[in-house]
């Protein structure tokens, strides 16, 4: 029905999670760049739960909830605050275009039954910086819109994990994120000196540290990341960034990850991938992390896997922190602990390799594990060492699609993927192939916009879909097998 009934009472409570509706990351930036910056904010209804307070009112899919008492509905955050009452005046917008207000009540424990289209109702913040490392800068002219909008929204920050810089945000945005309480928000520092930062970020470079102090001084808590760069923040600069950061208890801990370069620029030539280079790094920082594992219980400072990776190539799993080390992961998708994980989880994952190793036997057949150049260190010699030595070969496909140092499995594209493939059954056959699913969005299409059957179809073999971990991958490929 397209009017709502002002009579509706029933409850539901929010229990303080994040939405259902909060899709990925992805998914919240394709609605806003849609919506744009809106004059009026307004929540799209896509779904209502049977027998909730907002299918008694008379919500159907296609209405718009534009108010919550009166106050604009902003973003999920502001559902989550607002939404926390036992009574909720709502404005809304009916699929005919008539609007008025409807109060609903809730019972302890019952859902309001509302389902949203995305994070954000009011359009996304765009970045206003001139970051000269900055990723979305460095791809092909065909990428799809969703992978160049540059955009640096605080409250994606808090709800999905993205880095900000606090260069965009207004007095009215600081007063919200205290009031609110909204944190952690993960920060993006990269360097302290002011001139540095100028030349690295851009002119408002200034106004994040201003922010991201007074943030500090009201206790909003920040995850740091700095992006490392040879020759500019790198260094004593580095060495000076951790000495601010470390100086503000409510950083909770600071993130290294080296300079990604594409082949779709001319500013960069290199980064870290010299062992020389990024063992300076990973040397540089244990004084730090050894005083804070004293003072704090933890490293606080980490250099990403690349840095270990590249630091030290003929005993990586040697030189790589321990598991403790991570804690609970906390940066692990922004490189920080990956290989770590999997490394601990293939060697716990033994009775998987015999039972899969088992299966392939039986069936005959050898299979193709799809993996970044950036996984040859530690994977290829430990399949080599397994029962699954022959029958299940890492394929380290060269990422050609951006080109540059960009190495790691998850931004492998499918065409890179499907003309390695090719080649291969060219060559020596292939029987069955699997991909890492961090390979595809949560739309399962990769960044070059394939999915596994066009993948499939331009390799002319048959391709799968697999978990990341060993623990999983091995079950699914023994069961892939079997059928």
């Amino acid at each position: 029905m397209a009017t709502l009934r002002e009579d509706a009472i029933t409850c539901s409570s929010l229990d303080g999670a994040l939405p259902a509706n909060v899709r990925s990351y992805e998914g919240a930036t394709v609605h806003a760049a849609r919506t744009g910056s809106c004059a009026e904010p307004r929540a799209l209804v896509t779904g209502v739960v049977p027998e909730s307070p907002a299918d008694d009112a008379g919500f159907t899919p296609g209405c718009w909830v534009l108010t919550v008492d009166g106050r604009p509905l902003r973003d999920s955050i502001d559902w989550m605050w607002y939404g926390s009452d036992d009574e909720l005046e709502i404005g809304y917008e009916d699929t005919e275009g008539d609007r008025g207000t409807v109060v609903l009540y809730r019972d302890e424990g019952e859902d309001w039954g509302f389902e949203f289209d995305g994070a954000l109702y009011d359009g996304i913040r765009l970045c206003r910086n001139a970051c000269t490392f900055c990723f979305m800068r460095q791809l092909p002219d065909e990428a799809r819109d969703t992978l160049v909008l540059r955009d640096d929204d605080y409250r994606l920050s808090f709800l999905q994990g993205t880095f900000v810089t606090l260069t965009n945000i207004t007095p009215a945005d600081e007063a919200r994120i205290i009031e609110q309480h909204i944190s952690p928000l993960r920060f993006s520092l990269h360097c302290i000196t002011p001139e540095v930062r100028s030349a690295v970020i851009g002119r408002h470079a200034q106004h994040g540290i201003d922010v991201a102090e007074r943030l500090l001084d009201a206790g909003i808590e920040l995850h740091a990341q700095i992006v490392l760069m040879p020759g500019v923040n790198d260094g004593e600069e580095l060495r000076r960034t951790l000495v601010w950061a470390y100086a503000h208890p409510g950083i909770l801990n600071v993130g290294i990850v080296p300079l990604g370069f594409t082949k779709h620029q001319d500013r960069f030539t290199e980064s870290f991938n010299d062992e020389a280079r990024a063992r300076a790094v990973v040397e540089g920082i244990a004084p730090v992390q050894e005083r804070a594992r004293e003072e704090r219980g933890h490293p606080w400072v980490y250099a990403s896997d690349e840095f270990y990776r590249n630091a030290y190539p003929r005993d990586l799993l040697d030189r790589l922190p321990s598991a403790s080390d991570y804690g609970s992961f906390d940066m692990f998708e922004d490189g920080i602990g990956i290989v770590r994980s999997f490394v601990d989880d293939w060697r716990a994952s033994g009775e998987a390799a015999e039972t899969c190793a088992q299966a392939l036997r039986d069936a005959g057949v050898r299979v193709l594990f799809v993996a970044g150049y950036a996984q040859r260190e530690f994977f290829a010699p430990f399949v080599e060492a397994s029962p699954l030595a022959g029958l299940l070969v890492p394929l380290f496909v060269e990422n050609d699609y951006f080109g540059g140092n960009v190495d790691v499995t998850g931004l492998l594209c499918g065409c890179d993927i499907a003309r390695a493939l090719r080649e291969e059954n060219e060559r020596a056959g292939v029987d069955v192939a699997v991909v890492p699913k961090v390979v595809f969005n949560d739309d399962a299409v990769t960044l070059d916009d394939m999915d596994i059957a066009g993948i499939s179809h331009a390799a002319g073999v048959e391709v799968h879909v697999v978990c990341c971990n060993a623990s999983e991958f091995l079950p699914e490929i023994a069961a892939l097998v079997r059928v």
